[in-house]
């Protein structure tokens, strides 16, 4: 377990004594199983997760792999679980590449005034104070010569623009709203035509990061990948020497078109950022003991680490504060559990499902005897859709646990039966691919993509707490409906045409 004391009182977030309770609700329940009208009443009438949310997102915030932020997560997550009188310890399941971020200013000096909305990319070095320059892009039209003149030359002391600029930053469907017809195509030809031009600049192996430090570069400009809304940052850099900053689509496309148009305009950032060495990482885990069949296990899962531009609210903070949640009203309503129900909050899903699947290495006695895995990632909306993984028997078990779920939850979701395979997503994977039936409960958009996904927009208030009660509560009636079941989830599994095994784990890039 980790030894690390909380910089700050966490300890009255902890105590959720003051939880915001929701509007009571009526429920439509098929049966009058008390345990299941008390998960109801607690989850929906009592919830703590307007607090957990805070402590997690407003107060912790980002916790990116191998920062700080993530070890004071696993901190408060082990503390609170502990607070409920709940089992709970970090456990190690590797290391990685330590970075701690501090903040990043960037502001456009001439030919005007403007501070931009930029931020550097995880794991990229900082600036040690201040750093004043110019923009530079790469010429039109260069020969070979040209373009190693402009690199060795031009580049060196500068800011480089390395991406093409969006021709525009509005959402497309403004342009189905508003446009005349095909004017979406016409805007599509126009990105399509901008990318062509600007590829045309650059040498048959691209601009990389790493020629463009080698040359001096006093900092590489980038846009925000994909989105046109806010700050997208879904990979980090390996730069040593020289930061990599991205840019909001607007602002990008500001300084773009200034560089291109001679305008010369000069940058000035002040970034902050140490790295931190190999340091460890963590899975958090909580145990409630079986009391009959204690060697056989419910897991319920969501990971834990996040992006850094925001504070990671809806990918995943909800996910995990939806886990935490669960584990409060099963510790309040269901105590002691037919079947041992376990809770993991992973670390390092965003660098390629890394903490679960060194669980499931780990442990395969729990894997080998795992009734159910529960996992749920991306966005804060109420479960839609639940596939059986090509679970051939899973749907008989599905179909009993919900028939006794209120309808005020099951009406919305859908059973996809049997399915198929999947492992690729997110960490039901690590389970699937190790043959323990595991399932992942998918979520309706609410915008996750491309609003909130990796953006710096995905902060609290973007957290629609009715829907993430919903799910915690569902959660925990899963939970205590696989306990209970009399019979174990048969691994039988269907092999789809063309298909001779369940997917292999994918090899990530682990440190182990």
């Amino acid at each position: 377990m980790l030894n690390r004391c909380l910089p700050y009182a966490l300890a009255l977030i902890l105590a959720a004594a003051v939880a915001t309770p929701a509007p009571s609700q009526a429920q439509t329940f098929s049966t009058d199983d008390p345990v299941l009208q008390g998960i109801w009443a607690e989850g929906m009438e009592n919830s703590h997760l307007e607090a957990l949310g805070h402590a997690l997102m407003d107060s912790i915030g980002p916790r990116l792999t191998g920062s700080p932020g993530i070890d004071r997560a696993h901190d408060w997550a082990v503390q609170t679980l502990e607070g409920w009188g709940i089992e709970a310890y970090n456990e190690q399941y590797g290391t990685w590449r330590g970075w701690d971020r501090g903040i990043t200013h960037i502001d456009l000096l001439e030919p005007r005034v403007r501070t931009l909305e930029g931020t550097i990319l995880a794991w990229s070095p900082g600036t040690a104070g201040p750093v004043t320059a110019t923009v530079t892009i790469p010429p039109e039209g260069a020969t070979e010569a040209e373009f190693q003149a402009w690199l060795d030359n031009d580049v060196p002391g500068t800011f480089v623009l390395r991406q093409a600029a969006e021709p525009t930053c509005r959402p497309m469907d403004h342009f189905d709203q508003w446009g005349t017809q095909g004017a979406r195509e016409r805007m599509n030809q126009q990105r399509q035509e901008a990318q062509q031009a600007f590829n045309a600049r650059l040498p048959e192996d691209g601009l990389g990061r790493d020629m463009l430090e080698e040359a001096g570069a006093a900092g590489i400009l980038e846009a925000g990948f994909r989105g046109r809304v806010g700050i997208k940052t879904v990979f980090g850099t390996n730069t040593e020497t020289t930061p990599t900053v991205v840019l909001g689509c607007e602002d990008y496309g500001l300084v773009f078109r200034l560089a291109d148009n001679g305008s010369s305009p000069i940058l000035r950032l002040n970034a902050e950022a140490e790295f931190l060495g190999e340091v460890p990482v963590y899975n958090t885990i909580g145990v409630i003991e079986g009391s009959e069949r204690p060697e056989e296990y419910i897991l319920f899962s969501a990971h834990f680490d996040s992006w850094d531009s925001s504070s990671g609210a809806t990918d995943n903070g909800t996910g995990s504060i939806t886990m935490l949640e669960a584990m409060r009203i099963l510790r309040e309503v269901y105590p002691n559990p037919r079947r041992t129900i376990m809770m993991g909050l992973w670390g390092g899903e965003e660098q390629g499902l890394n903490g679960s699947r060194r669980f499931a290495a780990m442990h395969p006695d729990i894997v080998d005897n795992m009734q159910a895995l529960f996992n749920q990632d991306n966005g804060t909306g109420r479960v839609v859709n639940i596939s059986m993984q090509g679970l051939v028997e899973a749907g008989e078990h599905w179909g009993r646990w919900m028939s006794a779920v209120p309808s005020e939850i099951s009406q919305h979701i859908r059973l996809n039966i049997p399915g198929g395979p999947s492992s690729g997503g997110t960490d039901h994977a690590s389970f699937i691919c190790a043959g323990a039936p595991a399932f992942s409960l998918s979520s309706i958009s609410w915008g996750y993509n491309p609003y909130t996904w990796h953006t710096n927009r995905d902060t609290y208030d973007k957290v629609v707490f009715e829907e993430v009660r919903n799910n915690a509560t569902l959660i925990a009636m899963l939970a205590y409906l696989a306990s209970e079941d009399p019979e174990m989830v048969s691994r039988e599994r269907r092999v789809l045409p063309g298909d001779q095994s369940w997917p292999e784990c994918r090899p990530g890039a682990e440190s182990f």
